[in-house]
């Protein structure tokens, strides 16, 4: 493996409703640096994308300091903030306008490599996982 690879997942029960976010993020070798299971309280279902996201780039700051000295892939089911993220869909709601720039500042800042990948929700098992047990406990 070549790139560390990063693989988010947020979700809302009730949209908005009860929000989790989930993330992995694996080394150079496949192994995981990282795991983050968060709730997030009441909110959307796109916000906890967006949060999830801001607290995988984190996790990766964390554990290979900034700049991030590989390339980074970052995988996700919603196609939505994959498109947004490479400049496909223009960023409408104003909350989630202050999610993308949070996202923007840390890409900035600390990944000077990265892409966005679109997978289906079978390949995001692992996030998907962390995601609805974050919203597990916050019940």
């Amino acid at each position: 493996m070549s790139h560390i690879i990063i693989y988010t997942d947020g979700g809302s029960r009730g949209n908005p409703g009860p929000s989790g976010a989930g993330a992995v993020v694996k080394d150079l070798k496949g192994k995981n640096a990282a795991s983050i299971s968060a709730f997030l309280g009441v909110r959307t279902n796109n916000w906890a994308e967006y949060e999830a996201l801001i607290l995988a780039l984190r996790a990766t700051v964390d554990s290979f300091g900034s700049p991030v000295p590989h390339g980074v892939v970052v995988r996700m089911d919603s196609e939505l903030i994959v498109r947004q993220m490479k400049g496909e869909y223009k960023v409408k709601h104003p909350v989630l306008k202050e999610q993308y720039t949070k996202v923007r500042v840390l890409i900035a800042e600390s990944f000077p490599q990265i892409k966005f990948m679109h997978i289906p929700r079978e390949e995001n098992s692992e996030a998907d996982q962390l995601a609805n047990e974050a919203m597990d406990r916050g019940f």
